[in-house]
């Protein structure tokens, strides 16, 4: 069994400042987010603003994944490889980043709709995104891994969604996959105990249609198994006593999405 790691006061606010550089990031990434622009443009101005923030993109080469960004595309889940694809009005986009900087390894990822989308597209959206902070609410000293995935559970499966069980949000900082593993599913009072010290990314990858899922030749790409849309969310987490302390903000996209509105 893979050892937890757990996280100094001094860890956990260098872990911070990863995380900071990658909410930034994707802050950016949401300003050239529009129809006509190819993933792999995305992908570039990543690699630059990270290294131009001093740090290094944590995905690059890791069990050689070829880029900076994972950028998953309509019916794809995660872990699309950034190319030539342009974005079409009523896409919908998974963009999954990662910052190592001083040695701390930040990830995240939000789901952007480009230009309008259809109702229920909008819908599976939200309600990804508001089963991801219904999760980070049990993120707390005390609390199981299972309270976790069952709040995120119970939220989404009030719409009929499926939720993906291939992939699992996990421990992060020192290595970009740590334990514990943090599934989207569970029962509440299961699983491994939440301690202070923690960090880990709450991530629910959840499909408008089927739960089931394909993994693509290339080796990294997995899509929906019914080609429906799939949102993704991730944030990176501590857990203390009493209240979860959030390390990655959506704070910078949602700034720049009002605008675009």
């Amino acid at each position: 069994m893979s050892k937890v790691y757990y996280k100094s006061t001094e860890d956990i606010e260098q872990l911070r400042k990863s995380a900071n550089v990658l909410s930034q990031l994707l802050g950016e990434i949401a300003k050239q987010i529009r129809p006509g622009i190819t993933t792999l443009s995305l992908d570039r101005l990543a690699y630059e603003y990270i290294h131009d923030h001093g740090g290094r993109p944590a995905f690059l080469d890791y069990n050689g994944f070829p880029n900076s960004l994972c950028i998953s595309v309509n019916d794809q889940v995660v872990h699309g490889i950034p190319g030539k694809y342009e974005l079409r009005e009523g896409d919908i986009v998974s963009v999954d980043g990662g910052v190592e900087l001083n040695s701390f390894i930040s990830d995240s990822a939000y789901t952007f709709a480009v230009g309008e989308v259809l109702p229920e597209v909008k819908q599976l959206l939200r309600v990804t995104l508001e089963s991801l902070d219904l999760g980070i609410e049990q993120a707390v000293a005390g609390k199981r891994v299972g309270d976790i995935a069952y709040a995120v559970q119970e939220h989404v499966s009030r719409y009929g969604y499926g939720i993906v069980r291939e992939l699992v949000g996990h421990g992060v900082g020192y290595k970009l996959h740590e334990k514990p593993e943090i599934p989207n599913y569970g029962k509440r009072g299961s699983g491994s105990k939440l301690e202070e010290g923690l960090v880990i990314c709450i991530e629910p990858m959840i499909n408008m249609g089927k739960a089931g899922v394909k993994f693509w030749d290339d080796g990294w790409t997995v899509s929906s198994v019914d080609g429906k849309p799939s949102a993704h969310y991730e944030h990176m987490v501590a857990v203390h006593k009493g209240r979860p302390d959030v390390l990655t903000t959506f704070s910078y996209i949602e700034e720049v999405l009002g605008k675009k509105n």
